[in-house]
């Protein structure tokens, strides 16, 4: 990675204050620094509201939100906060903020010779895109000599007209390829190396597809609850939260086409096909929950209701599962069945194939010798990594097969893998798109789950510590399929 470019630059990061700046990107910005991918050459100007902060006083900021994010400033790196760090408030957010917003950036730009370069983060509530988008572009701000690039954090949109709502705002002043929306599961090592999991590798590559594989299951699943997150969930609930986006996401890179090269705007355009090609969802192939009191990992935990600030006859779901279709040639009548959840049994996610059962079993009239069916799973968290289960025979007599494992982990052959915010913020300053979604896949994304986030399903109950309702595991049985729980 260290022969990757970086050109000067100015990284601006609206909401520079925020927790996300806090625990995510000024740690990604820091340890990007100690591995010698940026220099002082990039500056960091956090901007926010507040008006209690100058340059002095935010890097003290930094320097204590580096120190709680478990990252060491008593080091060669400490110096980083002084050389490239600096603070500019907005104020009431007025043009004349904006303006003095404008004139630090390129009174920074001429000091340090970064050429126009500039990008812009949005680490903002979703409700501050429009707006913050419109002063930058009033001010000029999306045009310099060099390169400008806007980034937009999840969730954009919160149904299909809002999503075209905002990319008409941002394509007021921004060209498609200047725009990243970012989603940070994209970023993870695993969901990358699904690509040459897949396309690196024939002898997978040339069995993914209806001929052998029996069903695909991805699991998004959180031992956590909705902490900190009530007035969010209350509004959005788990399919606008993690359907719309992190499964789609998975969904697409697990279904897509081969790409014409290895490139973002071929990637793009085989996982938006994916998107277009799904069958409409039935209700009746949804099941919506929502967690009560149980026990998680020995703790007893409270139910989502018990949450302050959550109305006694709340129908937000925590849960979601769901069976999906994909009217492609390679998967015509290959259930894909996804499902995330709020206080589960323990963190995990995993895309799971299923592969086919053997067409003829040669065993089992004689020697009664059931064969069980090859499961690939590939795992995102918290063990990154790939297993591979297989039949072989037992010895002695008589015939019995037993099920046994290749397994590869990560953390077994590589050193630590990088922080998601780490590898996408790389991606926006050497300008690499492929991890980003596109406008049109947005829009489709929306266009599918919309109409089911908003369609008033019922919401059952689950257990905290549990995987979901039962009408959850009767949505497998009814086709005698079950969950593979991690």
């Amino acid at each position: 990675m260290t022969e990757l470019k970086v050109d000067p630059h100015v990284f601006v990061v609206m909401g520079g204050t925020g927790d996300l700046m806090a625990t995510k990107l000024l740690p990604a910005l820091h340890h990007l620094a100690g591995e010698g991918f940026i220099d002082k050459e990039i500056v960091v100007i956090g901007a926010a509201r507040s008006r209690d902060y100058d340059d002095r006083s935010y890097r003290e900021w930094a320097r204590k939100a580096l120190s709680a994010a478990g990252v060491g400033v008593g080091d060669p790196l400490s110096g980083w906060c002084d050389e490239c760090l600096f603070y500019q408030s907005v104020g009431k957010e007025t043009p004349e903020d904006y303006a003095a917003l404008a004139k630090r950036i390129q009174d920074l730009e001429r000091d340090r010779g970064t050429s126009g370069n500039r990008v812009f983060y949005l680490a903002l509530p979703p409700a501050a895109f429009p707006g913050t988008i419109e002063q930058l572009g009033r001010q000029g701000l999306h045009k310099s000599g060099g390169w400008t690039r806007v980034v937009v954090e999840k969730p954009f949109g919160r149904d299909l007209d809002s999503a075209r709502a905002l990319n008409d705002v941002v394509h007021r002043y921004f060209d498609e390829s200047q725009i990243y929306r970012i989603d940070h599961y994209l970023g993870k090592e695993t969901v990358q190396n699904l690509l040459v999991f897949r396309f690196g590798n024939a002898i997978f590559e040339s069995i993914w597809n209806r001929d052998r594989v029996d069903n695909i299951q991805i699991t998004v699943a959180e031992a956590e609850g909705v902490e900190g997150r009530v007035g969010y969930y209350e509004q959005a609930g788990a399919i606008r939260d993690m359907v719309q986006n992190h499964l789609s996401q998975l969904l697409t890179l697990t279904a897509m086409e081969v790409p014409v090269a290895f490139e973002a705007d071929a990637i793009r355009q085989e996982k938006t096909k994916v998107l277009r090609s799904l069958n409409p969802i039935r209700p009746e192939d949804v099941v919506l929950g929502q967690y009560t009191r149980g026990t998680v990992d020995g703790r007893e935990r409270e139910g989502y209701k018990e949450h302050k600030g959550v109305a006694t006859n709340s129908t937000a779901e925590t849960f979601v599962a769901m069976r999906l279709e994909v009217a492609s040639w390679r998967w015509q009548g290959v259930p894909f069945l996804l499902r995330t959840g709020k206080r589960m049994p323990k963190r995990s996610t995993q895309i799971v194939i299923n592969f086919r059962y053997p067409p003829v079993s040669l065993f089992h009239p004689f020697y009664s010798c059931p064969v069980r069916s090859n499961v690939l799973v590939i795992t995102l968290q918290p063990d990154e990594g790939f297993d591979l289960s297989f039949e072989v025979k037992r010895p002695g007599e008589p015939i019995a097969a037993v099920t046994q494992h290749l397994d590869f982990e990560y953390k077994e052959v590589f050193a630590a893998l990088p922080e998601a915010y780490e590898t996408l913020l790389l991606d926006v300053m050497t300008g690499d798109q492929t991890l980003f979604v596109r406008a049109d896949e947005v829009e489709q994304s929306w266009k599918l789950f919309s109409p089911l986030a908003e369609a008033g399903l019922p919401v059952h109950d689950y257990a905290a510590g549990s995987w979901g309702p039962a009408a959850a595991e009767a949505l497998l049985n009814s086709e005698g399929r079950r969950w593979h729980n991690p």
